[in-house]
This record gives structure tokens, sequence and C-alpha cells, in this order.
């Protein structure tokens, strides 16, 4: 399924600034149908207001796991002020990711 604009956005945002050897984003919006809060960047259900990150980069060396998350939410301030309501961020080294 093609990425909708928010996740282009959040692409595009993390991409610069964690350059990320590995970066996926799954837009988790539909299994949150019927929650008031639905809705994301064109209010309908399903519009890309809730995510699943896994975030692989070489920045999150000597980080630990509060200090990666809050790096990635600083990169997508604008986002969760506005259509996205909800993000999991599973945020590894390189070294990590690989023993997975």
């Amino acid at each position: 399924m093609p990425e909708g604009p928010i996740a282009r956005i959040i692409r595009e945002k993390l991409t610069a600034g964690l350059a990320p050897d590995r970066l996926e984003i799954e837009d988790d919006s539909g299994r949150h149908a019927g929650h008031h809060h639905e809705g994301g960047v064109d209010g309908h259900a399903g519009g890309e207001s809730h995510f699943n990150l896994t975030v692989v980069s070489a920045a999150f060396e000597g980080q630990g796991r509060v200090q990666r998350q809050r790096a990635v939410n600083a990169l997508l301030r604008e986002e969760l002020a506005g259509p996205v309501h909800a993000l999991s961020i599973r945020a590894l080294t390189p070294a990590e990711a690989a023993v997975l």
C-alpha cells in the first residue's frame, strides 16, 4: 500500500534528522476506527493518525531509550501537535538491530 502524505513527511523528517539504516513506518490508524481521535490529516476514518515506527540509526549510539524517543518526537513535533495522535517508536542502533 502506498504511503499517505503524513507517512511521507515522517519518512522525510526522520531520514533527514537521523540518517537511518532502516526505517519502517506502519500506519496503524485502521485499528483505531471509531475512536474519538481518529481522522488524522483528512478527518476521515483511518486518516493517518496512529503509526508504529522502527528506526535503526547510528545516531542512537550512546543514548538510552528515553533519549531516542525524545529525538524522534522532536523531529516530528509538528505532526504530533496536529494529525498524529499516537506514535509507537522502536529506536535501535545498528548493532542492536543486527542481533534481532
